[in-house]
């Protein structure tokens, strides 16, 4: 019963805490690779590792244990995790270390609960998660080569290593810690830099940080394209799959690079990831099981790849090429739900590992409840042009032509380009982005009318009228920067000039949005509202807010929950001032966002605000949101993504 497991669960971190202090007090702690017997070796005697992955990035901290705890008790014995850059050095020199960014906390709670650690710290990690991982402030350099041995990029990532690497020393495995091996760089095969020095450069710091005990590893592609520019002596090679495909036609690829050692899939695919426009990925639990068999079976080490995939809170998604924003849910149809939840595919993997291992005994922790706080009135507040001056903190910009994001210091968001139309338009003449240059859609007016979106790579034109003079404002939403593939230097805003009809616009004048700050200081709620007539198909970007109250009488509230906007468009949630995300239901898949409970209150009202950047369904001025029990990730959707990021197949084998 829940009860019970309860009062268990507060047991875990120091039964296993006790434990660790007693293995420290005997033979020294060691982890190495046996070529001889082609097998890893933990503390001398042959070990082989059953893993999954889980973002700490992507989980609220308060939940790390309840996730970490439902990993153990599945039977594995390590997890994998990457560790973003640009979640911790969000600008140069500046890093964060605390909250939900206590790196350390996790790592000493997977110890605790006695789960060994498979570390990727990149610097670039991939992980459908914005620039890969790379801090967007590195494109302050224009003509700067990522993942290379470019002067300026190994510059800073020697800084940034040089800050992380000496903090994860003391969690290594042979210094006590629950950390077995560390992934260098990620899947550097499939780049197209092919740049041996730079993995030589990383080797060597790893080293100089780590120190020569520690197993360096590499991950890529099963195939031998991908392992000849990802492999390089004096890094462990593995491959990366997922399930269906030719298990030893895999190996055998990894087998090219490593003639000798363990066999090990870094990523075993568990699901797989979304994108706007495209169906919700799911994975069947018979064909994954089938495969975990087949691969535990030849005595492989394995890693499942998501083992939990959590939530792309505020604006983290990434993207890939061409370009296909992922939504904020990272779901993954992975063995627990975006929340956490106990799933067939769990229990499904939990029986296959039991063929392998013994399963941890005692109560898996309970899916936590979840909670429908019913509908909640939204009021309309400002549209984003009357909130200009509350929500530009920084204050406008001038400049002939318009500037990038980073040009304007603004990494997530919104940016607002405002002009004025140079001629009369009296009939429909085309607005343009004949470079493809609005990265990555654009809401545009004119004298406040909202008269059409510009998509990158999909709407490179709009018509507009307008008399010269009128005031024509473009507001640039950043959908999420390609986090995987040669484009990753994705320079967002209006990257190249407008044209309007022969004229190419100037004079531009920027507002960077600080709308985050302007949410949690309630600044919105200072100004009453302009109503003035709209008659255009689609409405001015504006904010609404609403509130509920959670009754502090009721047992075990608060609950998770998860917010649906029926009839909206497109958009962002803050609760509480917490960014929940982005929602785009008329593309989906993905309809509702998980509200995690700790972001709510039974002491005070529970404050939603929503920027709807299209169409709001309101009359009179009032509009609604619900919170409801269960998720909807799986709209009917017509593909808009068929060329983004895939699996590796069959025919990438040897």
């Amino acid at each position: 019963p829940l009860w019970l497991f309860l009062r268990v669960l507060p047991l875990f971190p120091m039964h296993f805490l006790l434990l660790s202090q007693i293995e420290d007090l005997g033979t020294p702690r060691s982890f190495s690779v046996d070529y001889r017997k082609d097998c890893f070796r933990k503390d001398g005697e042959e070990f082989r590792y059953i893993s999954g992955s889980i973002h700490y990035s992507r989980i609220p901290r308060v939940y790390w244990k309840d996730r970490l705890i439902k990993m153990y008790m599945a039977g594995l014995n390590a997890i994998q995790t990457y560790i973003p850059w640009n979640y911790h050095e969000p600008s140069p020199g500046q890093y964060s270390f605390s909250g939900d960014r206590d790196l350390e906390y996790f790592l000493q709670l997977a110890r605790d609960i006695g789960l060994l650690v498979i570390l990727r710290p990149g610097p670039y990690i991939c992980a459908e998660w914005d620039m890969g991982g790379l801090p967007a402030w590195l494109l302050n350099k224009k003509d700067i080569v990522l993942r290379s041995s470019d002067a300026d990029y190994i510059n800073e990532v020697d800084k940034w290593m040089g800050k992380l690497l000496p903090m994860i020393k003391p969690y290594l495995y042979q210094n006590g810690g629950p950390i077995i091996t560390v992934q260098v760089e990620n899947e550097y095969g499939s780049y197209f830099a092919c740049d041996y020095n730079y993995l030589r450069h990383l080797t060597k710091l790893f080293r100089s940080h780590l120190g020569d005990e520690v197993v360096l590893f590499t991950t890529d592609g099963p195939g031998l394209g991908y392992l000849k520019c990802g492999s390089i002596q004096g890094l462990y090679a593995t491959v990366d799959f997922g399930p269906g495909g030719n298990v030893s036609a895999a190996f055998d690829a990894q087998r090219y690079a490593e003639p000798h050692g363990p066999l090990v899939n870094s990523e075993f695919y568990t699901g797989w990831l979304d994108h706007w426009g495209s169906p919700h990925s799911v994975v069947s639990s018979a064909i994954v099981a089938k495969s975990l068999n087949e691969i535990l079976a030849i005595g492989a080490n394995v890693n499942l790849y998501m083992f939990i995939g959590g939530t792309n809170f505020a604006y983290w998604n990434g993207a890939n090429s061409p370009y296909g924003a992922q939504p904020t849910s990272y779901d993954y149809d992975a063995p627990l739900s975006e929340a956490g939840d106990l799933t067939e595919k769990y229990f499904a993997i939990r029986e296959v590992i039991k063929m392998y291992r013994k399963i941890p005994e005692g109560p898996i922790p309970p899916t936590t409840p979840k909670y429908a706080y019913g509908t909640v009135v939204m009021k309309k507040l400002q549209t984003i042009s009357d909130a200009l001056e509350k929500l530009s903190f920084s204050g406008p910009v001038k400049s002939m032509y318009p500037q990038t994001f980073i040009e304007l210091n603004q990494v997530f968001g919104y940016v607002l380009y405002r002009t004025s139309l140079p001629v009369d338009c009296n009939t429909p003449t085309p607005l343009s982005s004949p470079l493809n240059g609005v990265h990555d859609r654009a809401y545009v007016s004119v004298d406040g009318v909202n008269v059409g979106i510009l998509e990158r790579n999909k709407v490179i034109t709009v018509n507009v009228t307008g008399k010269a003079g009128s005031q024509l404002d473009v507001l640039v939403e950043n959908m999420g920067r390609i986090n995987y593939g040669k484009n990753i230097n994705d320079f967002k805003g209006l990257v190249s000039n407008l044209t309007l009809g022969n004229n190419t616009l100037h004079d531009w004048i920027m507002y960077s949005l600080s709308i985050d700050e302007a949410v949690n200081q309630g600044l919105l709620d200072e100004t009453t509202p302009t109503n003035a007539a709209q008659t255009a198909a689609l409405s001015l970007p504006a904010f609404y807010a609403g509130s509920f109250i959670i009754p502090d009488g009721i047992p075990d509230l608060p609950q998770d929950t998860y917010i649906k906007l029926p009839q909206w468009r497109k958009g962002q949630v803050w609760i509480n001032g917490f960014n929940v995300g982005r929602y785009w239901p008329t593309r989906g898949p993905q309809v509702t966002l998980f509200v995690p409970a700790n972001i709510l209150s039974t002491a005070a009202p529970n404050n939603v605000t929503v920027l709807e950047l299209e169409e709001a369904p309101c009359s009179t001025e009032q509009c609604n949101v619900e919170f409801i029990a269960t998720p909807i990730l799986t709209t009917t959707v017509q593909s808009v993504c068929e060329m983004c990021r895939r699996r590796f197949k069959e025919d990438d084998f040897l």
